[in-house]
């Protein structure tokens, strides 16, 4: 069965929606059109060997569940079995409902798992309810699902389409499970373009999503590993947190005669249920700015106590937004590259290119990234791409075992104009890539060429050095009635006794309120003197605070130093700088900070926790600056002339009402 006939067959069972309709809101259609297809399916895909299995079921009764399990699958030749005398074709007319939980319920462990995901008992009752069940069934039972007449790959194709169809039906929340197929074609095509040496004949390659939502990213792997390679297996792995999603997905792998067992249900972040597994090829759309609270503490702890040997090593984002974790947690199962190695495709949002200053988690991210040269290319979408976002969105492809020619250097795709407008919006998606863009996408990123949709850099291009700029604190000080009023404000003088406060006030009073002093050692010293008249004995505390009533900031005052004599720095005036990395900070402090403030300084103290030097080393990837274009103004006069003629028309239109 070819591509269009696959079409045609999705076309045909969707039409069943066409019993549904006014029964049924129409988001709840693939709820039943997806695990009634699945299950006559499966009870075609059994059907050559059904007596066999009866026959052995009632032979291995009193067996070992497991034991009877094993046994049953030898039996039905397939990775699932059904004990079940029944069939769709056979269901009851008077008690289908039970008939068809009965013969559901007898499918071995993993078929039947999915069928609880997709909350099939529910919408059962809802049909038996509405007297449309048996109508159901019946159409179900006289479609010929069988592998004879479509293969594995052809109800793969058949299956995808109706879950398509399934999320263009239930827009409103489609981009929680459904990643667009045109998002899926490229990202997939960009992450196994040029991989013939893994693709060759009778080899085995694995493919991983750890947000795999309904598989879309697994199945469109395996069709086009299938169509450039001949007799390569693929073996698909996937984690999904939403059990129907995940429903879906296992149910996709069944049709396809995957290992259902390597599809896993649970959340990736806080509980890998495939620890310890390395991928050849890894793809995943994880959710956009979606924060990771729930899981904070179990990440953390792994952070904490595993350091670089868990996933989160680098660092942690902040918490509003976890895709960076799972291009972690998707690094963390890059195969060595002695080994070949691997390659990723993620799609995420703006926000993990440049969000977060030097030293935060999401710059110790990127610069885990780029320093360890993983990152390949960053392709820009079209906005408008999504069923529930129109943001701006970027395909980051890496790979720990780049060819030469692309070692030390990352590749800047913009895509922003490669698009075509859809005759219907679905839901925010008003925009799609079609194929021939697809191809123009890919053999950009191929060419591996300047142009001006790419963009080639070295890698150091994206980091820089944050140095913290000081300047010395200046100070004038004066002992006028207006500062020594603000004596009592100070909380270490609040700690006084009232005798001592009074005799500290009479000595600030006592001297000369007029003078004022530009050199905060001299007043100091006279200011001693002042109190040993007094005998007023101040700690440090107390006198420090004396000296920040009665002093005020003042640029023309002398530089106020330490013991050391060196210069005390002012905190409202310190500054930073980003250094590139290619370059010198202090030939950059020179040439930059020196000539507008030559009284400033480098806080040397300040200095990387990697490598000692000084500076906080930072990266970010500014995509958007890259591919600028300026378009200057339109010239003053034809701007007046445009004014002139809307004037003309609002004073004609006005004279119109008047006459």
């Amino acid at each position: 069965m070819n591509t269009e006939n696959h079409s045609q067959m999705a076309g045909f069972i969707w039409s069943v929606a066409d019993l549904l309709r006014g029964d049924l809101k129409q988001s709840q259609y693939g709820r039943v059109i997806l695990p009634f297809t699945l299950l006559r399916r499966l009870e075609c895909v059994l059907e050559p060997t059904k007596e066999q299995v009866l026959a052995a079921a009632k032979e291995h009764a009193d067996k070992p569940l497991g034991v009877r399990e094993r046994l049953l699958r030898r039996a039905a030749d397939q990775p699932f079995f059904n004990t079940s005398p029944l069939t769709l074709g056979t269901l009851s007319d008077t008690q289908t409902a039970d008939d068809l939980m009965s013969y559901v319920q007898s499918f071995s462990p993993d078929a039947r798992e999915v069928f609880e995901h997709f909350n099939f008992e529910d919408f059962v009752q809802q049909l038996s309810a509405n007297n449309l069940l048996y109508q159901v069934v019946q159409r179900f039972a006289a479609m010929d699902l069988s592998p004879g007449r479509i293969s594995n790959f052809g109800m793969g194709s058949i299956f995808e389409e109706l879950i398509r169809k399934f999320a263009e039906s239930s827009n409103e929340t489609a981009g929680e499970h459904f990643t667009p197929r045109d998002v899926v074609h490229l990202t997939t095509s960009l992450v196994l373009t040029d991989q013939d040496d893994k693709l060759q004949p009778h080899s085995v390659v694995t493919v991983y999503d750890p947000a795999a939502g309904t598989g879309g990213f697994l199945s469109e792997s395996d069709a086009y590993i299938q169509q450039v390679s001949d007799n390569v297996t693929v073996s698909l792995h996937g984690q999904e947190l939403n059990p129907e999603s995940y429903a879906i997905c296992k149910a996709d792998m069944l049709i396809k005669g995957q290992q259902v067992e390597n599809i896993k249900l649970g959340n990736t972040l806080s509980d890998d249920e495939l620890a310890g597994e390395r991928f050849d090829f890894m793809l995943a759309n994880p959710p956009f700015g979606v924060e990771w609270k729930k899981v904070q503490k179990q990440v953390t702890d792994e952070h904490k106590r595993w350091g670089y040997n868990g996933r989160f090593g680098p660092g942690l984002p902040r918490v509003s937004d976890g895709s960076l974790l799972f291009l972690l947690h998707l690094v963390s199962k890059v195969r060595d590259p002695r080994e070949g190695g691997s390659r990723i495709g993620i799609i995420l949002n703006g926000s993990p290119l440049f969000t977060g200053g030097a030293g935060s988690g999401e710059s110790e991210i990127r610069r885990f990234l780029l320093e360890r040269d993983l990152v390949e290319a960053i392709v820009a979408l079209p906005t408008d791409m999504f069923y529930n976002t129109g943001i701006a969105t970027y395909v980051w492809i890496l790979s720990n075992d780049k060819p030469p020619e692309r070692r030390g250097r990352v590749q800047l795709i913009n895509a922003t104009e490669r698009y075509s407008k859809m005759r219907k919006s679905l839901g925010s998606k008003r925009q799609y890539i079609d194929d021939t863009n697809i191809d123009n996408i890919v053999r950009l990123y191929g060419a591996f060429e300047e142009s001006e949709e790419s963009k080639l850099f070295p890698v150091a291009e994206f980091g820089y050095r944050r140095i913290t700029v000081e300047r010395p604190l200046r100070l004038n000080f004066q002992a006028s009635e207006e500062r020594i009023r603000r004596i009592l404000d100070e909380k270490p003088i609040q700690k006084l006794d009232e005798d001592t406060q009074a005799r500290l006030l009479a000595a600030c009073e006592a001297m000369d309120g007029q003078m004022l002093y530009r050199d905060r050692q001299a007043f100091t010293r006279d200011l001693k003197r002042a109190l040993e008249e007094r005998e007023v004995k101040l700690g440090a505390p107390p006198m420090k605070a004396v000296l920040n009533a009665l002093s005020e900031r003042d640029p023309e005052a002398k530089p106020c130093t330490d013991a050391k004599g060196n210069p005390e720095p002012d905190t409202s005036l310190r500054d930073h700088e980003n250094v590139p990395l290619t370059e010198s900070v202090y030939d950059y402090f020179e040439r930059e900070v020196r000539p507008h403030v030559p009284d400033a300084w480098i806080d040397e103290a300040k200095r990387d926790a990697q490598d000692g030097e000084v500076g906080i080393v930072g990266y970010e990837i500014p995509f958007n600056r890259h591919f600028y274009k300026f378009t200057p103004p339109r010239p003053l006069e034809e701007i007046d002339a445009d004014l002139k003629v809307c004037t003309d028309r609002i004073k004609r239109m006005i004279e119109e009402l008047s006459a």
